[in-house]
């Protein structure tokens, strides 16, 4: 599964470009944007967590991710339309501990 990893890379690109595009380049009929950011960041923890070899690895993947989450709300501040936000934050967060739940409980299969 050697594209497994660039697969994993694009979808943190995508979920990126999505945060960091001006609200007005967005489709209107577009669900709530806190479910967008925990439906976002869930799948890309989702994705990034097969690539841990130890579940002490794989939280510190989910922490580096919390972090990167920080980092995009940080630079909407640059982006037109966009403001930093703490309950998209808190979304990015509870998605990427629905993901490490989730996988706790798989691996416990």
């Amino acid at each position: 599964m050697w594209w497994y990893p660039g697969m994993v890379i694009a979808c943190g690109l995508a979920l990126l470009v999505g945060c960091l595009v001006p609200n007005r380049w967005l489709p209107a009929s577009l669900p709530n944007d806190k479910f967008l950011h925990f439906a976002g960041f869930g799948t890309l923890g989702l994705l990034a967590l097969p690539l841990a070899s130890s579940r002490v690895e794989g939280a510190w993947l989910l922490a580096a991710l919390l972090v990167l989450s920080w980092g995009i709300e940080c630079l909407q501040q640059l982006v037109p339309d966009r403001d930093f936000s703490w309950r998209d934050l808190a979304a990015n967060a509870a998605g990427l501990a629905c993901a490490g739940l989730i996988a706790l409980g798989y691996a416990s299969i």
